[in-house]
């Protein structure tokens, strides 16, 4: 006689959340780490209002999603990042290299191609960005990455130095590896790896592009990250 395992009904019940096309492109479109209106969802995942009205109610009752109303608008967000950990670890796991559907357009293509180049996951940065910045931590021995990403004690007092502040309150580990997408390597996640975006984000170093996740490098952060990190500008194109 075999015992039922008591966490696999639940645990079926959560892989059902994200099993779904609609619902999985409304959390991969959240991962900027803003909020957005369910009629943007609608827009954005090729679905009436009514249908993805259906499918939101079902991840803020999974956990996936949080909401708040302000007059008639309804914004929805992922509930933390532990959530959107989860959406990009699968997300990596789905997208090997050679296996990514042909761009239909232009348009499409140079969308891609900004979302390779440089993205925010979440609250970090990611894409060919989120590894030059990795590798270059790395090599300055600010960040190890032999035993699972750590923060040097140098790289700690490096953020310090440049009002990069770091939440030491978070529960969340100061540096973690999350896996890249696109390049299938990981880079720096956690408070470190959301301190650094935040920074990069508020001095300018970044600003957003389109109506997605893309980022691009401004001429300022160019000489910021030269500067600093030794990051040449062909490393960010």
């Amino acid at each position: 006689m075999t015992t039922k395992e008591p966490r696999a009904a639940e645990l079926a019940r959560f892989a059902g959340l994200v099993a779904d096309e609609t619902r999985a492109a409304c959390l991969l479109a959240l991962l900027d780490g803003r909020a957005w209106t369910a009629g943007e969802l609608a827009r954005h995942a090729g679905v009436a209002a009514s249908t993805l009205s259906a499918h939101l109610g079902k991840l803020v009752a999974g956990g996936l999603l949080t909401e708040e109303r302000q007059g008639r608008h309804r914004y929805v967000r992922l509930a933390d990042a532990r959530v959107a950990q989860l959406v990009e670890d699968l997300a990596a796991q789905v997208s090997p290299n050679g296996h990514e559907p042909r761009p239909r357009n232009l348009r499409e293509a140079g969308a891609g191609a900004a979302m390779a180049r440089g993205r925010t996951c979440y609250d970090h940065l990611a894409g060919r960005l989120g590894i030059a910045l990795t590798d270059a931590l790395t090599g300055r021995e600010l960040l190890r990455q032999d035993t699972g990403f750590a923060l040097t004690d140098n790289g700690i007092d490096w953020f310090d130095a440049h009002g990069i502040r770091l939440d030491r309150t978070s529960r969340r580990p100061l540096a973690r590896a999350c896996l890249d997408w696109t390049e299938r390597r990981p880079h720096l996640a956690g408070v470190a790896g959301a301190a650094l975006c935040r920074h990069a984000l508020d001095t300018g170093w970044c600003v957003r592009i389109g109506s997605e996740r893309a980022v691009k490098v401004t001429a300022a952060g160019e000489h910021a990250l030269a500067e600093l990190l030794g990051i040449g500008a062909g490393a960010l194109h």
